[in-house]
This record gives structure tokens, sequence and C-alpha cells, in this order.
């Protein structure tokens, strides 16, 4: 299988590789960052978490890529695409996810990284539409829903007490291809 790898002006998003993954974790499963997505992982939850991105990659051909900054070559975290497959959500719809460290919060990487993968998903993965899951306490991560142009879709919100057990909803949004900057 070809390696994935896509450049923006100041990110490369691409395939996971086996020395990636301490240093992902050593800067993403923290309190702060983990605070809307259940916490703190232990060893289980890692594992878990890397076999199904790389499963996502190997059955869909995307999945939550890593974003490495050009600059140094810093793993910054993570973003791109899977299929929905949360428990009450609108499973098999196209998603776009990211979960980036602490000190690359503020940067504007998220937004670029996302803006890449919503350009991948609608011209190389032939997406109609995309959504985003989050809950509503993560106003940073529904604000940039909004920057991206994504709308409110209340009619997908499911129940789901993973990420944040006080609420037990997930908050989704949308963007169809036509009203995407392609």
């Amino acid at each position: 299988m070809v390696e994935f790898r896509h450049q923006t002006e100041r990110l490369i998003l691409r395939d996971w590789r086996e020395d990636d993954w301490a240093e992902f974790w050593r800067h993403t499963n923290t309190p702060a960052v983990m605070r809307w997505l259940g916490g703190v992982c232990d060893e289980a939850k890692r594992q878990a978490a890397q076999d199904r991105l790389l499963s996502y990659q190997t059955d869909f051909g995307h999945t939550f890529w890593v974003v490495e900054r050009k600059e140094d070559g810093a793993i910054l975290g993570f973003c791109g695409l899977k299929r929905c497959n949360q428990q009450g959500g609108p499973v098999g719809m196209m998603e776009i996810g990211w979960r980036l460290r602490e000190d690359a919060w503020g940067h504007g990487y998220a937004k670029e990284a996302a803006s890449a993968s919503l350009d991948l998903a609608f011209e190389r993965f032939a997406a109609d539409e995309v959504i985003a899951l989050t809950v509503h306490g993560n106003r940073p991560s529904w604000g940039l829903m909004i920057r991206l142009g994504m709308r409110r879709r209340e009619d997908l919100d499911f129940d789901n007490v993973d990420f944040d057990p006080e609420s037990g909803r997930i908050i989704v949004y949308s963007i169809a291809r036509s009203d995407w900057r392609l």
C-alpha cells in the first residue's frame, strides 16, 4: 500500500509509524487534552485507540492521520477522516476529527489540518457530506467546526456517555460538498 502523505503550508498529514505513538501519547494523553475525550487513557485504551486508527486506514484508505509540523518535525497530534462508528450516532457517515497537543493550541494548526482533511474528503474520497462530533462543553472544538463552515445538526445528535458523562450527549455539525470551498 502506498503511504499517505499530504502537505499544507506548515503541516504534513501522514500515515502512522510505529515510533510516532510514544510521542503522540506523551503530548496528547493529558488531562487538558483529554478533558472532553473521556479522560486520560490507560495502556489498554491507548492500544485500542491505536488499533482503531490503523484499522480505519486499512479498511477505508483514510484515518485520523499524524499531524507533523514541517518546521521541526514535531508531532502535534492527529487530524483526518474516518467513518462514524459511535454507538447511537450517524454510523457510516464520513467524520472529520482532530486532537492536538496543548502547546499547539491557538496557532491555527487545527484549522489548517482540518481544512486540508475536508479538501481530501470531498476531492479524493468523494464524500457528499462530512460530520464532526463533540460535546457541548467543548467550545473550542465546535467553534472550529463553525469557522470551517459547518452547520449544527441537532437532528443527528445522540446520547453517549463515553466523552462527557455529565451531559451524556454528543452534538453533531456537518458540511456538504456543495457548501465547501473546493
